[in-house]
C-alpha cells in the first residue's frame, strides 16, 4: 500500500516562507513521510508523534498534527524541534494532504479555520 501525498497552496506557502530559515525542510518532510506518517497509518505503529486533532474529523477524513517532528536544521533538537505539521488524512483513498505547517516558536497552534475550510471544500467536491 502506498500513501498519495499532496499540498494545499497554503502549506506550500508556509513551506517557503520556513525554508528560509529551515534550509532541511524539504528533506525532513520526505522523512517524516516515511518514518512518520506510513509507520502510523500503514504499519499501526504508533511511536506517539501524531495525534489525532479532535472536532474536525468527518467519516472519510481524519485531521492529524506531528508533534514530533526531526529537522536537520536545528541540530540537537531531535524530535523536539517546535515545527508542527498538520495534514488531512483520507482514509478511503490512503491519501495525505498537508494543510499546514509552522514553528511552534512562531505561532502557538494549528489554524483552525484553515482546517474548517479545506473540510467545507471537501465536502462539496
Amino acid at each position: 500500500m502506498m500513501i498519495k501525498y499532496l499540498t494545499t497552496i497554503e502549506f506550500q506557502k508556509d513551506l517557503k516562507r520556513m525554508l528560509k530559515k529551515f534550509k532541511s525542510l524539504e528533506f525532513d518532510i520526505d522523512n517524516a513521510k516515511e518514518s512518520t506518517i506510513e509507520l502510523f497509518h500503514i504499519r499501526k505503529l504508533d511511536n506517539n508523534s501524531i495525534f489525532q486533532i479532535q472536532g474536525f474529523n468527518t467519516e472519510k477524513i481524519k485531521i492529524y498534527k506531528i508533534k514530533k517532528f526531526a529537522c536537520k536544521a536545528l541540530k540537537g533538537c531531535g524530535i523536539k524541534s517546535g515545527i508542527r505539521v498538520i495534514y488531512a488524512f483520507h482514509w478511503a483513498e490512503l491519501k495525505v494532504i498537508f494543510l499546514q505547517i509552522y514553528y511552534k516558536g512562531d505561532q502557538e497552534k494549528e489554524d483552525y479555520e484553515r482546517i474548517k475550510t479545506y473540510l467545507k471544500n471537501e465536502s462539496r467536491a
